[in-house]
């Protein structure tokens, strides 16, 4: 076994199919396939039910999956931790992100950069898409991890920053994992509105933008029993069975992985967008940019 086979098979098992894993690993099909026929072969037992759409574990792949995860997280903190000590960082990061992606690429990877760069200062601002350009325009963050930009006046302020990308997010649809009456998909958005509703605020604004169209062409208005933009309290909060509501997919595919929460697919709304890692063009960020960048893709894949 590698790290490759295992970063494919554990991507196969989380996407649910050969296809998606594909996709998200810029590979074709086949190689993907291939790589997991290997991987059986080398150990000697089955590791996928394949079905004709979707994949899932075996009882050896599930076992499998589960030290995997733990090899490859090891493995993605060792590769943080050699990148933070090989580069003395020195001075000052300004950093804005939505509060969601903050705590699933962040928190994981701010100790180690402290920890071995003494001389290294975090600053860290949570907000809103619109809150956090203003803070880029006002001089009050240096770098930003936001979504694409959606409209106009976001793609020409964007235009004189440097970008990188991270990683592709989606917004799904859940409820609770002990809810048996949740459907496998809705038949249309009209739908939505048959269970309380729990709604992220700080959702994407393409996103946004598609929901409320649909919702309108419909005729509908929701009316939350829960809205907040920390995504954690959501998560719970759709855990316990008092709703359901889109939520970052990055942020909770462990919890439907484990079965607490659901996913329904919703044929009428389709949306997905790159995060990106937005900077100023100053040449004394270069040096932080390039190895937070290399930190923050590998905890995107990891």
């Amino acid at each position: 076994m590698n790290f490759q086979q295992l970063s494919t098979f554990c991507t196969v098992v989380s996407e649910g199919s050969m296809t998606a894993a594909a996709e998200k690993l810029f590979l074709t099909q086949p190689a993907v396939s291939q790589q997991i026929r290997n991987l059986e072969e080398e150990i000697n037992c089955e590791l996928l039910v394949r079905g004709v759409r979707k994949v899932k574990p075996t009882l050896q792949g599930q076992l499998l999956y589960d030290y995997a995860r733990k090899i490859l997280q090891l493995n993605h903190q060792a590769e943080v931790a050699l990148q933070a000590m090989s580069t003395e960082l020195v001075g000052s990061i300004r950093l804005g992100t939505l509060n969601s992606l903050g705590l699933y690429l962040l928190s994981p990877i701010i100790g180690l950069f402290l920890k071995h760069n003494s001389k290294l200062n975090f600053k860290l601002n949570y907000g809103s898409t619109p809150s956090l350009i203003e803070e880029l325009r006002n001089d009050e963050i240096d770098l930003a991890i936001l979504p694409e930009p959606s409209q106009q006046s976001e793609i020409e302020f964007f235009e004189s920053y440097g970008s990188k990308y991270v990683l592709t997010d989606e917004m799904w649809l859940v409820g609770s994992g002990r809810d048996m009456s949740l459907p496998q998909s809705l038949k249309d958005i009209t739908e939505f509105t048959s269970k309380p509703i729990v709604y992220f605020s700080d959702k994407y604004m393409g996103f946004q933008t598609q929901l409320e169209k649909k919702l309108s062409e419909n005729s509908l208005k929701i009316d939350p029993v829960f809205q907040s933009d920390n995504v954690g309290t959501l998560k719970r909060v759709v855990e316990s069975g008092l709703g359901w509501g889109f939520l970052p997919a990055h942020s909770i595919q462990k919890q439907v992985r484990a079965g607490r929460l659901t996913r329904v697919l919703v044929p009428d709304i389709k949306f997905s967008c790159s995060i990106n890692l937005y900077y100023k063009n100053d040449p004394s960020l270069n040096e932080i940019v390039e190895v937070l960048f290399r930190a923050l893709r590998q905890q995107a894949i990891g």
